[in-house]
């Protein structure tokens, strides 16, 4: 076949468009690919050009062979970059550095410029200093920018220096659900090729971009270091991936939402195991879900493992994009998915390999936790569930203390943070207004939030305040401490801010166990605030109900959240709102004239951002003094052409580490202690505690992340066991010390080192630090049991090298304790998914010999790990290009 037999004409209105028809395949074949993959398959068509992209890569997607026993990678061309700050000054700082690069080998730094449209909204920064008070929101931005000036005067420059770049201001809303109601397209005309439609689709640098999978758009969370190859023009590659289906039948029942469905989704999915796999939504009871509710779901899928949950389109979608002003697109969409097989009628579901169920009326109201969001409970299990992180599973003695002036007996189970925040929830009118009609009902019955709950409203767009306004609801939010505190992504990432001194001061005293509710997607240890233990996803609804209580070891089935003015207790049944009361204010409030007054001026911000200064030029004026800001070591050795590929012999272990290490545990995130080494640091630099930020804006400055990496207060090395936190053991005098400075130690000695982990390594969000941070203190390899998808591509796009035990085999069965020395075998011989030999040498000389296989997936993963890394590869392309 020929390429031109796929180009069509399709009238849109009076306009005429060009488009690929995936159906000239063949149109049986098409019927039985899942949505998704005939998303990847126009992808492959439109950029066929047997060079990069052969008619066999074409032939081979639309087979429909089961792809669970084989590997073939095709290349995906994404149509856009999200980013969002926290990854995204790091990618500046990258982008910054080659262009120093460029300039050092006397050639254009121009040539270093995103191909691919850029969308960085700045979202990630704000943190809830101040909460419960009508001037937080005011104050927490102004917080903000005096703690981020820097960072922020990078991204202005970005924002002209680079073409492709466009920059969201502060202060508008979580980049996840700007994406949702402005940035997605669904389709869009080709930025090169005038006329020419295609599906939307794109790669986010945060593990969440899959919420934009429920406006049926193709997209998914990758590295920040992938991310910024596929802005420099390289292809996405991957393995043709196999699609699972999730049938919702039935209908939710009374008193339960969207947060409900989706953490028993999560729950099923992680049981199936979907890790590096598709999930498709079909289904009678999917129909009937709102979009809303659709992006809700779609926005956990790294919580139930899966690559994307993907709702394909249908009349919710065109209904959506109206509501939030997009009428052209919805008309080109529309018109566009009938006439290129991309349109569910709920009829007729493709071939899927396997379809799981799930009736929609058999989900109950439900959190997760306490450090895990597949750990799904129903009301009544947070008391055992909150046992898990006591004290031998045991109620302390608490402590008396003051707060606000108020006597307090704190004790294990008490709510510390209460919060309405992250982009999984706060697109959800349903959610939010349900949650400010709990809140107005526990007000008229004269409830109140305790002193010792912290309370926050943070929602993701700025369109939520319109309608809560609207209809009257804000001021019970008010009147609860619920005030709005920010448009960002707060708590979910650590950014909670302090909690009250006192409180603070008990917990570290007598080590209780305090609790967060929050509507977010991610608790793991550690994550929320560093004195909270347990940690509770929850909708928006319960976060309220729960910050009444102020306490989780209760069961709100049947127990009283408190009492009425005239002392009777009042339950959650009373003050729970109706289906129909939600949804007559949402169909009355929630309209399309906000969503377009809103977004119409998005990218210009806000007074703060209009006079921010910014530097001009083509290359970045670094100030060697900032804390903030510094040209990271990546390029420091560049050369025109690769090195040979050097072994590995007599590497140390760093750490050793068990199943279910996130990049939470490796990479730099939420508060900088003083006494570790990146607190240390800043002091030398004549940066006190009051000044420290959190990790994740100072990720622009490799100094404070390398030292940050692997330095969780909660992290487990068996080497120095039974201790938490970041230390290791200098061998081969096994002196205990901080990660970071044995690290320095092993490299000023020139020893290689290596990782030794468990099971699922990696889990968690895209952060491309866990990766930068491992290389940085010198690690070569990683060698775990499985790692998750993000992570090892990560790693590979670093050039460190991933490595997984055989079958049945680990750190246990092979009898390594870490004292080992390490030799990696067959290096100079690579090859995709082939086996290496490895060499563990005792400290009494004995050595054992065992195989691994390494998990450089593809031929293009082995070049990149060759160049040592990505960016070196892409670089040493685009220069090889202008020749």
């Amino acid at each position: 076949m020929k390429k031109n037999q796929f180009k069509k004409i399709l009238k849109v209105g009076d306009k005429q468009y060009n488009y690929y028809d995936i159906g000239e395949i063949g149109i049986e074949k098409v019927k039985q690919l899942p949505f998704s993959l005939r998303i990847l398959l126009e992808n492959l068509v439109r950029k066929w050009d047997d060079q990069l992209i052969h008619f066999k890569d074409v032939e081979e997607l639309a087979s429909g062979r089961d792809r669970t026993s084989e590997l073939y990678e095709i290349p995906f061309f994404p149509s856009r970059v999200l980013m969002q700050d926290f990854t995204g000054v790091p990618a500046v700082v990258d982008l910054a550095a080659m262009r120093d690069a460029v300039a050092a080998q006397g050639s254009d730094p121009t040539l270093i410029n995103p191909l691919v449209p850029v969308d960085l909204v700045i979202d990630h920064s704000v943190q809830i200093d101040f909460f419960g008070r009508h001037d937080a929101l005011k104050l927490n931005v102004e917080k903000e920018y005096e703690r981020n000036k820097e960072r922020y005067s990078l991204l202005k420059w970005a924002q002209k220096a680079f073409n492709n770049f466009r920059v969201v201001p502060p202060n508008s809303g979580i980049c996840h659900q700007v994406n949702l109601e402005f940035l997605g397209k669904v389709v869009m005309e080709n930025p090169d090729t005038p006329g020419l439609l295609q599906p939307d689709s794109l790669v986010g640098t945060d593990s969440h971009t899959t919420m934009i999978n429920g406006l049926g758009i193709m997209g998914w969370g990758v590295g920040g270091i992938e991310a910024e190859a596929v802005m420099l023009g390289q292809p996405y590659y991957m393995p043709i991936p196999d699609v699972i289906a999730l049938r919702f039948t039935g209908e939710l029942k009374p008193g339960t939402t969207a947060t409900d469905v989706v953490l028993t989704v999560t729950e099923k999915l992680r049981k199936y195991g979907v890790v590096e796999k598709f999930v498709e939504f079909t289904g009678p009871g999917m129909k009937a879900l709102s979009l809303p509710d659709r992006a809700v779901i779609a926005n956990m899928a790294p919580e139930y493992g899966a690559t994307m949950g993907f709702f394909p389109v249908d009349e919710k979608t065109i209904e959506f994009l109206r509501l939030t002003g997009r009428e052209k697109e919805a008309d080109i969409s529309e018109v566009y998915c009938r006439a290129n097989h991309l349109w569910y009628d709920g009829k007729n579901d493709p071939g899927y390999r396997v379809v799981l169920e799930l009736n929609l009326s058999e989900v109950v109201p439900s959190l997760a936790g306490p450090n895990r969001p597949q750990d799904r409970l129903p009301l009544s299990g947070t008391k055992a569930a909150l046992a898990k992180v006591q004290t031998d599973g045991k109620a302390g003695d608490g402590a008396d203390i003051v707060v606000n002036g108020e006597k307090v007996h704190l004790k294990d189970g008490m709510v510390g943070i209460a919060s309405i925040t992250s982009c999984t929830n706060t697109a959800n009118p349903g959610l939010m207004i349900g949650a400010a009609l709990v809140a107005k009902k526990a007000v008229e019955k004269g409830l109140k939030v305790p002193v010792w709950v912290k309370t926050s409203l943070a929602p993701g767009s700025r369109a939520v305040q319109d309608y809560l306004e609207e209809a009257d609801l804000m001021p019970y939010f008010d009147k609860l401490g619920f005030n709005l505190a920010a448009f960002g992504c707060v708590t979910c990432i650590g950014n909670s801010g302090p909690l009250d001194p006192a409180i603070e001061k008990a917990q570290s005293e007598k080590n209780l166990a305090l609790a967060a509710v929050l509507s977010g997607n991610r608790n793991f240890e550690g994550r929320v605030h560093p004195h909270i233990k347990a940690a509770f996803l929850a909708s928006p609804l319960l976060v309220v109900a729960y910050a009444l209580a102020g306490r989780v070891d209760l069961n709100l089935d049947t127990d009283p959240l408190g009492k009425d003015l005239q002392g009777n207790p009042v339950f959650l049944k009373d003050i729970w709102p109706t289906q129909d009361e939600i949804q007559k204010l949402a169909l009355e409030f929630v309209k399309k004239e906000s969503f377009l007054r809103r977004y119409k001026t998005i990218f210009e911000g806000d007074s703060y951002w209009k006079n921010l200064q910014a530097p001009g030029g083509n290359t970045y004026k670094w100030d060697k003094n900032s804390t903030y800001i510094q040209c990271p070591p990546y390029f420091d050795e560049f050369k025109p052409k690769p090195a040979e590929i050097s072994g590995v012999s007599h590497a140390r272990c760093l750490l050793s580490l068990g199943d279910s290490i996130t990049t939470d545990h490796i990479s730099p995130a939420g508060n900088i202690k003083k006494d570790y080494p990146a607190g240390q640091y800043l002091m030398a630099q004549g940066q006190g505690p009051e000044l420290f930020n959190s990790y994740g804006a100072r990720r622009g400055n490799h100094e404070v992340m390398m030292r940050g990496t692997f330095a969780n207060i909660r992290i487990k090395n068996k080497m120095v066991s039974p201790k938490e936190g970041s230390f290791a053991l200098k061998l081969p005098e096994a002196k205990e010390s901080f990660v970071y400075d044995a690290a320095m130690a092993y490299k000023s000695e020139k020893v290689p080192l290596v990782i030794l982990g468990g099971k699922e390594y990696g889990t968690g969000s895209s952060r491309d630090w866990a990766a930068k941070g491992t290389v940085l203190l010198g690690v070569r390899g990683v060698i775990t049991q499985s790692f998750e998808r993000i992570h090892r591509s990560n790693l590979v796009g670093m050039g460190v090298l991933p490595l997984c035990f055989l079958e049945g085999q680990n750190t246990e069965s092979l009898g390594l304790t870490g004292r080992e020395l390490f030799t990696i075998h067959g290096l100079e011989n690579l090859v995709p998914g082939g086996l290496l030999t490895i060499e563990a040498e005792g400290s009494e000389g004995k050595r054992r010999s065992f195989q691994v296989k390494c998990r450089l997936n593809s031929e293009i993963e082995v070049q990149y790990y060759k160049h040592q890394g990505i960016l070196p590869f892409v670089l040493r392309k685009l220069m090889d290009q202008k020749k």
